[in-house]
């Protein structure tokens, strides 16, 4: 039998558990790369990576942004969308316990902790989205239906541009 090529981390446990066709995808890590790194490394573009973020609110209730790899979430926005005070980002710290990934391997599929997943509405129009696959420098090209399926994430549209 053949080993895959690719780390099998709790996401990807998490996709097979559910039986979801994924690619994956190997690159670079480098700090602060993010997805424009990866976006360069693989020769896609930006807006098809799919970030993961880990944010709280002022209850100190913790979740999940999927937004595009060249935007931003308002997280003003997010906050009246969801009914919050205030969100905002939590600590690499608060993230790893949270989900139990590292930042910047941060994956929504197969966390610690049952939170909360909110996507940005003009990711699910996408044919294919790419996003971590647990382990920093590691991707997965997935359908973007499945994040509604299987996590299932909220459709929101809170997305600023990043510059």
């Amino acid at each position: 039998m053949n080993r895959p090529r690719y780390p099998i981390t709790q996401a990807i446990r998490f996709l097979r558990d559910r039986r979801v066709k994924f690619h994956t995808f190997m690159y670079t890590y480098t700090e602060r790369g993010g997805a424009r790194q990866a976006a360069m490394e693989l020769n896609i573009p930006e807006h098809r990576v799919v970030k993961t973020l880990v944010m709280e609110t002022d209850a100190q209730s913790p979740l999940l942004v999927l937004m595009h790899g060249d935007q931003v979430v308002s997280t003003r926005t997010l906050a009246r969308v969801i009914g919050a005070k205030k969100v905002f980002p939590v600590r690499p710290e608060r993230a790893l316990n949270c989900t139990g990934y590292q930042v910047g391997g941060i994956s929504p599929f197969g966390t610690r902790q049952n939170m909360p997943v909110y996507v940005q509405t003009t990711i699910l129009d996408m044919e294919t989205i790419y996003i971590n696959g647990g382990k920093r420098g590691f991707i997965v090209a997935v359908d973007p239906a499945v994040l509604v399926r299987i996590l299932p994430a909220i459709p929101v549209s809170v997305a600023a541009s990043s510059g």
